[in-house]
Protein backbone atom coordinates (compact mmCIF):
# COMPACT_ATOMS: atom_id res chain seq x y z
CA UNK A 1 0.00 0.00 0.00
CA UNK A 2 0.94 3.31 -0.62
CA UNK A 3 2.48 5.96 1.88
CA UNK A 4 -0.80 8.73 2.79
CA UNK A 5 0.47 11.77 3.76
CA UNK A 6 -2.71 13.22 4.08
CA UNK A 7 -6.61 12.42 4.08
CA UNK A 8 -6.85 13.42 0.73
CA UNK A 9 -4.37 10.53 -0.36
CA UNK A 10 -7.27 7.84 0.79
CA UNK A 11 -8.66 6.42 -2.25
CA UNK A 12 -12.00 6.03 -0.52
CA UNK A 13 -12.60 9.55 1.02
CA UNK A 14 -11.67 10.44 -2.58
CA UNK A 15 -14.76 8.33 -3.82
CA UNK A 16 -16.68 9.95 -1.62
CA UNK A 17 -15.57 13.30 -2.56
CA UNK A 18 -16.53 12.49 -6.08
CA UNK A 19 -20.20 10.72 -5.14
CA UNK A 20 -20.53 13.54 -2.53
CA UNK A 21 -20.43 16.27 -5.47
CA UNK A 22 -23.17 13.49 -7.50
CA UNK A 23 -25.07 13.84 -4.62
CA UNK A 24 -25.56 17.37 -4.23
CA UNK A 25 -26.17 18.42 -7.97
CA UNK A 26 -28.41 15.57 -7.81
CA UNK A 27 -30.39 17.09 -5.11
CA UNK A 28 -30.73 20.79 -7.00
CA UNK A 29 -33.16 18.53 -9.55
CA UNK A 30 -36.95 18.31 -9.44
CA UNK A 31 -38.76 17.15 -7.10
CA UNK A 32 -35.69 15.88 -5.37
CA UNK A 33 -35.02 19.50 -4.39
CA UNK A 34 -38.16 20.44 -2.64
CA UNK A 35 -38.13 17.22 -0.64
CA UNK A 36 -35.99 19.02 2.54
CA UNK A 37 -35.76 16.20 4.21
CA UNK A 38 -34.44 13.53 2.01
CA UNK A 39 -32.33 15.98 0.22
CA UNK A 40 -30.90 17.23 3.63
CA UNK A 41 -30.39 13.59 4.79
CA UNK A 42 -28.69 12.34 1.54
CA UNK A 43 -26.67 15.01 1.57
CA UNK A 44 -25.39 14.95 5.68
CA UNK A 45 -24.31 11.02 4.65
CA UNK A 46 -22.39 11.67 1.62
CA UNK A 47 -20.83 14.30 3.69
CA UNK A 48 -20.06 12.26 7.00
CA UNK A 49 -18.20 9.34 4.76
CA UNK A 50 -15.37 11.87 3.83
CA UNK A 51 -15.84 13.95 6.96
CA UNK A 52 -14.91 10.47 9.35
CA UNK A 53 -12.07 9.18 6.68
CA UNK A 54 -10.44 12.77 7.19
CA UNK A 55 -10.95 12.92 11.48
CA UNK A 56 -10.10 9.59 12.05
CA UNK A 57 -6.78 10.19 9.81
CA UNK A 58 -5.97 13.43 11.43
CA UNK A 59 -5.70 11.68 15.12
CA UNK A 60 -2.88 10.13 13.91
CA UNK A 61 -3.17 6.62 15.52
CA UNK A 62 -5.04 3.35 13.56
CA UNK A 63 -7.19 2.65 16.22
CA UNK A 64 -8.99 6.14 16.11
CA UNK A 65 -8.54 5.83 12.02
CA UNK A 66 -10.07 2.01 12.14
CA UNK A 67 -12.63 3.67 14.25
CA UNK A 68 -13.98 6.08 12.23
CA UNK A 69 -13.56 4.28 9.09
CA UNK A 70 -16.38 2.02 10.69
CA UNK A 71 -18.66 5.40 10.95
CA UNK A 72 -17.73 6.35 7.11
CA UNK A 73 -19.26 2.80 6.44
CA UNK A 74 -22.19 3.10 8.22
CA UNK A 75 -22.82 6.45 6.47
CA UNK A 76 -21.84 4.78 3.20
CA UNK A 77 -24.63 2.66 4.29
CA UNK A 78 -27.34 5.23 4.81
CA UNK A 79 -26.65 6.47 1.77
CA UNK A 80 -27.15 3.48 -0.17
CA UNK A 81 -30.79 3.43 2.25
CA UNK A 82 -31.54 7.09 1.05
CA UNK A 83 -31.00 5.79 -2.55
CA UNK A 84 -33.87 3.03 -2.23
CA UNK A 85 -36.10 6.18 -0.63
CA UNK A 86 -35.45 8.41 -3.49
CA UNK A 87 -35.78 5.70 -6.33
CA UNK A 88 -38.93 4.85 -4.51
CA UNK A 89 -40.33 8.27 -4.75
CA UNK A 90 -39.21 8.48 -8.41
CA UNK A 91 -36.35 11.46 -7.56
CA UNK A 92 -34.11 9.49 -9.47
CA UNK A 93 -34.29 6.90 -11.91
CA UNK A 94 -33.35 3.14 -12.18
CA UNK A 95 -29.84 4.22 -14.43
CA UNK A 96 -29.08 6.42 -12.11
CA UNK A 97 -30.24 5.04 -8.71
CA UNK A 98 -27.68 1.32 -9.97
CA UNK A 99 -24.70 4.01 -10.90
CA UNK A 100 -24.93 5.42 -7.43
CA UNK A 101 -25.67 2.62 -5.72
CA UNK A 102 -22.55 0.48 -6.88
CA UNK A 103 -20.04 3.50 -6.29
CA UNK A 104 -21.28 2.98 -2.34
CA UNK A 105 -21.08 -0.75 -2.86
CA UNK A 106 -17.51 0.16 -3.97
CA UNK A 107 -16.53 2.53 -1.47
CA UNK A 108 -17.94 0.85 1.30
CA UNK A 109 -15.04 -2.35 0.16
CA UNK A 110 -12.21 0.19 0.22
CA UNK A 111 -13.44 1.48 3.18
CA UNK A 112 -13.41 -2.19 4.84
CA UNK A 113 -10.48 -3.48 3.04
CA UNK A 114 -8.71 -0.30 4.89
CA UNK A 115 -9.83 -1.59 7.60
CA UNK A 116 -8.39 -4.75 7.19
CA UNK A 117 -5.35 -3.44 6.31
CA UNK A 118 -5.30 -1.44 9.61
CA UNK A 119 -6.48 -4.47 11.77
CA UNK A 120 -3.20 -6.93 10.01
CA UNK A 121 -0.39 -3.55 9.83
CA UNK A 122 1.93 -3.32 12.75
CA UNK A 123 2.30 0.50 12.24
CA UNK A 124 0.23 2.38 15.41
CA UNK A 125 -0.09 5.72 13.81
CA UNK A 126 2.23 8.38 13.83
CA UNK A 127 1.33 9.59 17.58
CA UNK A 128 3.06 6.61 18.38
CA UNK A 129 6.22 7.23 16.83
CA UNK A 130 9.15 7.67 19.20
CA UNK A 131 11.10 11.43 18.44
CA UNK A 132 14.74 11.87 18.74
CA UNK A 133 15.66 13.88 21.35
CA UNK A 134 18.48 15.44 22.82
CA UNK A 135 18.70 15.52 26.46
CA UNK A 136 21.13 18.55 27.31
CA UNK A 137 23.71 18.13 30.55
Amino acid sequence: MATINRFEDIEAWQHAERLEREIFKLTLEGEFAKDFSLKDQIRRSTGSVMDNIAEGFERNGNKELILFLSYAKGSIGEVRSQLHRARNRKYITEDVYEKLYEECLSISKMIMAFINYLNRSDIKGAKYKVQDVEIQR
